[in-house]
């Protein structure tokens, strides 16, 4: 499984990178702004320039003028790609866009039937907002799964991008029914790496290591 943050910190981006474990980012003007970026296409390429894969946002509705910011936003870095809504405007703009050889972010995919007609349409990823489907009630997990299934079945290369990630379990939810990617707040990538045993454990490791100096310290030249 990729591991992206949904970020616009460049400061938490070097981190995550630091660690080894990064493989891209998602964003958006309103995490662009929540960070202090004046300039977003600037700030866009600051965060390619760390990242491999970024998925960066586009704010229009109509076809002609996502196709147009979708090209824009293309040409920043060829590390953009290029973040759609599932809306019937947006899939006209898939098309066009992924012919045109532009990666892209099919986002805020609530069924497996609008996943469906993003990879029909040609993106790269699709976004499941597995969280916000939870928070009214329903299975985010069961959506992944349906749309992992559809997928196998037709062979699509699109690829499963689970976004809403609230906390570690539905990293590991998300990555045993088969997401490719899991796009995550800085805090729930730095969660996946802490567990009390860990901490118990190397705690009670340097206590003897302290004990073991001690007594070789004590013992005659």
């Amino acid at each position: 499984m990729k591991f992206f943050i949904d970020t616009a910190d460049l400061d938490e981006i070097r981190e995550a990178a630091d660690m080894g474990v990064l493989d891209g980012v998602t964003t958006n003007p309103s995490l662009a702004m929540k960070a202090g970026a004046s300039n977003f296409e600037e700030h866009i390429y600051k965060i390619c320039e760390l990242a491999d894969d970024v998925s960066a946002e586009v704010v229009s509705t109509e076809y002609d003028a996502m196709v147009a910011e979708g090209r824009k936003l293309a040409q920043i870095h060829e590390h953009v790609t290029v973040k759609v809504p599932m809306i019937r405007e947006g899939v006209k703009a898939i098309e066009t866009l992924s012919n045109e050889g532009i990666r892209i972010n099919c986002t805020l995919i609530f069924s497996p039937t609008q996943a469906l007609v993003a990879a029909k349409a040609g993106a790269t990823y699709v976004s499941p907002f597995i969280g916000r489907l939870d928070d009214i009630s329903s299975n985010g997990m069961d959506l992944i799964a349906s749309i992992r299934t559809i997928f196998d079945n037709y062979a699509y290369d699109t690829q499963i991008l689970a976004a809403s990630i609230r906390h570690p379990m539905h990293v590991v939810e998300a990555a045993e029914l088969g997401a490719d990617v899991a796009t995550m707040p800085f805090d729930t990538l730095d969660k996946l790496i802490k567990h009390p045993l860990t901490d118990r454990g190397l705690e009670k490791f340097l206590a003897d290591w302290d004990k073991l100096q001690e007594q070789k310290a004590g013992q005659p030249a």
